[in-house]
This record gives structure tokens, C-alpha cells and sequence, in this order.
């Protein structure tokens, strides 16, 4: 009896219909209808179809919606019906080598598969006493994160860039390449033209085999870019509980931002911060900490951030950077260069590395990356002639093993390169230092 009166508002809430009463904008105001906040209902044309909008909020007794289609055709008096008060995706093996939409259709043209499962799209996070330690490495096939900020199993990482500096490149790189049992890949607000380059060309057949990619265009309603994020979260939950490793690409968050402050705004919310309302710092942790490892399998994030005339403290990179366990910020100077991938590694850092490295990785990445360090300080001296050898020993050995250590941070987009390599190219590295070192310990060549 209990369990029957539990579901009970959730029961009586099919077959509501409401009035609409006006159009602001993208909003509809429907009075009569009761709904929860983020259900789907279908809003009556004058020609007789529908468009499909959710609920955003209320006013008085109006309750707010939001089309995920044009609302041309819906006037003043037309009918509103709820059709899902608990929004869900079905998933399943078969999603595997497929591209979908946020609405769950696909868009690659082939027969729609049988998924014998549904999610919902809001699912809580995993309590924090039940998020088993990270403590094993994910190779991503990239020389450079994988030696020097290597990602472990579970952990989230953000990749932080300005356009044009080589990230889609990356992200497909890696999900070609890393040791992940399943990609999901989700693209939020990406140019057309743009979804099928980075299938062909980024991603390619064989990381697609194994990938599961949502898309939501920028010309799409913010409502379906919002929702891109969710679906394919919830998918990637789905697949995690089944005990599988599973890589979570997610491009772009700020575009997901945007999308609420959109939605925020037409809802009535107050712009904050640079014109974000609050919801949009609420809903950041609540997606963003979905990912994660569970005691079944293992869900790692990287989410890319589109940094905002390359400042990486405008009010969205900042926080997110809080909120992840690290981040990998692109160089547009490196990238300027022909130094791909344009990491900037003295500005990235992986906070997990050190539960997950055995000491000697450790040492060796924090053997190079001081070299890179001391270079970068005496760099303007160098460039100049201005540099007097023996001033800095350690300037000394950076110079000398410049050539080494740009052929290890440089790799191309269909080089790859498996982790156990990567740490002993590291280790190499560091013993090359080592003997440049005691060979001419402070002294003048």
C-alpha cells in the first residue's frame, strides 16, 4: 500500500492537458497544467501536428515550457498535453558504432536496434562513500598525458583551449587510441559541418566501432544541446553498471552552460556572473560529478571547456577547474609552432598521477618537467643569443636535450603510442639528464 501511494503523484500526472495562453519569445505560458518540472509535452499546431517542448519552470499559475522544435503554427488557446513526466533513454550492446540525437533517433541512416533497457536522463551521483579510490592508469595513447599528467580509471579531466588549437583532434585521438572498454561521445552545440569531419577524420572506423556519439548541433534548440549532455551521460552510467571502463568525451561544457543560460533566462531567472544565472553553477557539479568510478566499473570524463579569449579564468573555465580532478590546457604559442598536441604541460596537471604511479614515473616526470621550467625562464635570454652557458646547470642539460624532449612532448594524431611505452621513453629521459648532469655537475663547456 505504501509503495502504491509513493507513486501515486507520479501516476496521476499522464493525460494532463493544458491551455496555452502566450508566446514570449521561445517561451509558452500554458495555464491548467500542473506538470513536473522536466517533463515533455506536446504543444497542438494549427495544422494539426505537435511540437514537442519540456518544463522549464513557473510563474504564478503558468507553468513555462520550452520547444525542442520551431513553434510556428501554436497560437493562443491551442491544446497541451504531457507525454513523459520522467524523462529516459533506452540503451543497450546495440548502441555500439552508432550516432544519435538527443532525443535518442538516430542519425546514421541504419535500422533502429532493440534496447531492452530505459535510464532516466537525472540520475543521482554515486554517494561519496561509495566511490571506491582511483587507483589504476588509463592509457590514452598520447606520449604526453600518458607520461607526464597520466589520467587514472574513473577520474575526470578537463582539456582547456580556445578555438582552433587542436582539440577535436585530441579527443578523437584518444578515443581511437585509449585503453577504455567504450567511448560515449557527446557534442554539444558543434558546428554541422563539423560532426561529420570528426566522425571521418578524428574518430574514424575503429574508434566508432567501439563508440557510442550523441549530437546536438548548434542550430538546435538549447533544450536539445542541454539534453545531448544527459543522454549521454546516462548511457554512459548504463554501461559502467555493467561493469565496463568506460571513457566519457563530452564536447563542449561551456556550450552546455550556454545552453542553460538560455534556458535560465527565458525561465526568468537574474543573470549572474558575466550574464550566467545561477542555475547554470548549480547544474555544472551535478553533471559533471555523474562520472566517476563505481564499485562495478569505471566512468572517466574529459570534458572539453572553450576558453574565452584564452582566458582561463572567465567564470566557466575556473568552475569547472575546481570541480574536476585536472585539467590539460591547449597553447595557442605551442600551436602557432606546428607542437602538436599543443599541451602546455607546465600549466596542465593530473591530480590523481601520484596515487596511480609507481615513484620512478613520478621522478621522471618531475625530472622533466623542471627542465622545462628552467628552459621557459631563461627562454627570452636563449632567443636572443644573451644566454651565457654555465650560468644554470640545469639551463645547460634543458639545452642539450632539447631535441629529446620536443621529439617526446610532439606526436602526431595517428601516431600511437601504448602507456608502458610512453613511461619508459620518460624514464629514458630522465637517465639522459642524469648523466648530462654528472658529466659537467655546475661547470662551463
Amino acid at each position: 500500500m505504501t509503495a502504491a501511494i509513493s507513486h501515486l503523484p507520479r501516476m496521476v500526472t499522464y493525460g494532463l492537458t493544458g491551455t496555452v495562453t502566450k508566446v514570449v519569445g521561445l517561451t509558452v505560458s500554458v495555464t491548467g497544467f500542473p506538470a513536473p518540472l522536466g517533463a515533455v509535452c506536446a504543444i497542438q499546431r494549427e495544422a494539426g501536428e505537435t511540437v514537442d517542448a519540456e518544463v522549464i519552470g513557473f510563474r504564478d499559475e503558468e507553468t513555462l515550457l520550452l520547444a525542442y522544435g520551431n513553434l510556428g503554427g501554436v497560437r493562443r488557446g491551442q491544446k497541451v498535453t504531457l507525454t513523459q513526466s520522467d524523462p529516459g533513454v533506452r540503451v543497450g550492446e546495440r548502441l555500439l558504432g552508432r550516432v544519435m540525437d538527443a532525443r535518442g533517433r538516430f542519425l546514421d541512416g541504419l535500422p533502429v536496434p532493440p534496447l531492452p533497457h530505459r535510464v532516466p536522463l537525472h540520475a543521482d551521483p554515486i554517494p561519496p562513500l561509495k566511490r571506491p579510490r582511483i587507483s589504476e592508469p588509463l592509457g590514452t595513447g598520447v606520449r604526453v598525458i600518458d607520461g607526464l599528467l597520466t589520467c587514472g580509471q574513473g577520474q575526470r579531466m578537463g582539456i582547456f583551449a580556445g578555438s582552433g588549437v587542436g582539440k577535436s583532434t585530441l579527443l578523437g585521438q584518444i578515443a581511437r587510441y585509449s585503453t577504455a572498454d567504450i567511448n560515449v561521445v557527446i557534442l554539444v552545440g558543434e558546428r554541422g559541418r563539423e560532426v561529420r569531419e570528426f566522425l571521418d577524420r578524428d574518430l574514424g572506423k575503429e574508434g566508432l566501432a567501439r563508440s557510442v556519439v550523441v549530437c546536438a548541433t548548434g542550430d538546435e534548440p538549447a533544450l536539445v544541446r542541454l539534453r545531448a549532455a544527459y543522454v549521454g551521460t546516462a548511457i554512459a552510467e548504463h554501461f559502467r553498471e555493467s561493469g565496463r571502463n568506460v571513457l566519457l568525451v563530452m564536447d563542449s561544457v561551456t556550450r552546455f552552460a550556454l545552453a542553460q543560460r538560455e534556458i535560465g533566462l527565458a525561465a526568468g531567472e537574474p543573470p549572474a556572473t558575466r550574464g550566467y544565472p545561477p542555475s547554470v553553477f548549480a547544474l555544472l557539479p551535478r553533471l559533471l560529478e555523474r562520472s566517476g568510478r563505481s564499485e562495478k566499473g569505471s566512468i572517466t570524463g574529459l570534458y572539453t571547456v572553450l576558453v574565452e579569449g584564452d582566458d582561463a579564468n572567465e567564470p566557466i573555465s575556473d568552475t569547472v577547474r575546481g570541480i574536476l580532478d585536472g585539467h590539460i590546457m591547449l597553447s595557442r604559442s605551442l600551436a602557432h609552432q606546428a607542437h602538436w598536441p599543443a599541451i602546455d604541460m607546465l600549466a596542465s596537471i593530473s591530480r590523481s598521477m601520484n596515487d596511480i604511479v609507481p615513484p620512478e614515473h613520478k621522478a621522471a616526470a618531475e625530472s622533466l618537467r623542471q627542465m622545462q621550467a628552467a628552459y621557459r625562464q631563461a627562454e627570452d635570454l636563449i632567443s636572443v643569443g644573451a644566454y651565457q652557458a654555465g650560468t644554470n646547470p640545469l639551463v645547460d642539460t634543458a639545452l642539450r636535450m632539447r631535441d629529446p624532449v620536443l621529439s617526446y612532448l610532439r606526436q602526431g594524431s595517428h601516431e600511437h603510442q601504448p602507456l608502458s611505452q610512453s613511461i619508459d621513453g620518460l624514464k629514458k629521459l630522465a637517465q639522459m639528464r642524469e648523466q648530462l648532469s654528472a658529466r659537467v655537475p655546475g661547470k662551463k663547456d
